[in-house]
């Protein structure tokens, strides 16, 4: 397999390091990495981004995730692994990426069980979360990005590190 092009944010100056910045931005917020890759990790199911299933199962996997839960992500309803504050980000995370399936992108049920669960500034990171990753997605997926060749560039060497160092 062969990408079509050399990655957009590799390409242009400073991309890489603005996606970088708002993913750092992200992760200290407070939300639990785990709870961060299960979004990422949804969002490219939906999406159909063979690199960030890649990468965020591999992340998830660093951060002791178990079979059972990344084997069953994509049926998080129809599954007893996730707690309820997971289940609201899940929910979020189908939402916001699949904004036009229905006239009421993130309907008011979804928006108020996130709001339970996490506070303003949490739901400011889940968001930008998802909105960076399905950036991510529709970046590697438009460019045919190939799974595994992300692992040998430093850049993502520096974010599988740092992600893991966020969990300990």
């Amino acid at each position: 397999m062969q990408p079509r092009m050399n990655h957009p944010a590799m390409i242009l100056p400073g991309a890489m390091q603005a996606l970088q910045a708002l993913s750092a931005a992200t992760e200290k917020a407070g939300l639990s990495a785990r709870t961060l890759e299960l979004v990422h990790l949804r969002a490219s199911q939906i999406n159909g981004c063979s690199v960030c299933l890649d990468m965020h199962s591999q992340a998830l996997r660093k951060h002791g995730e178990t079979d059972e839960r990344l084997f069953t992500v994509a049926a998080w309803r129809d599954t007893p692994y996730f707690t309820e504050a997971e289940r609201a980000a899940l929910a979020l995370a189908e939402a916001v990426t699949r904004l036009s399936d229905q006239a009421d992108p993130v309907p008011d049920d979804i928006w108020q069980e996130a709001t339970r669960h996490y506070d303003e500034a949490a739901l400011a990171a889940l968001l930008l979360a998802i909105a960076t990753v399905n950036v991510w997605n529709r970046l590697n997926a438009a460019t045919r990005q190939v799974a595994g060749a992300w692992r040998t560039s430093a850049e993502a060497r520096q974010w599988v590190e740092r992600s893991a160092a966020a969990v300990q």
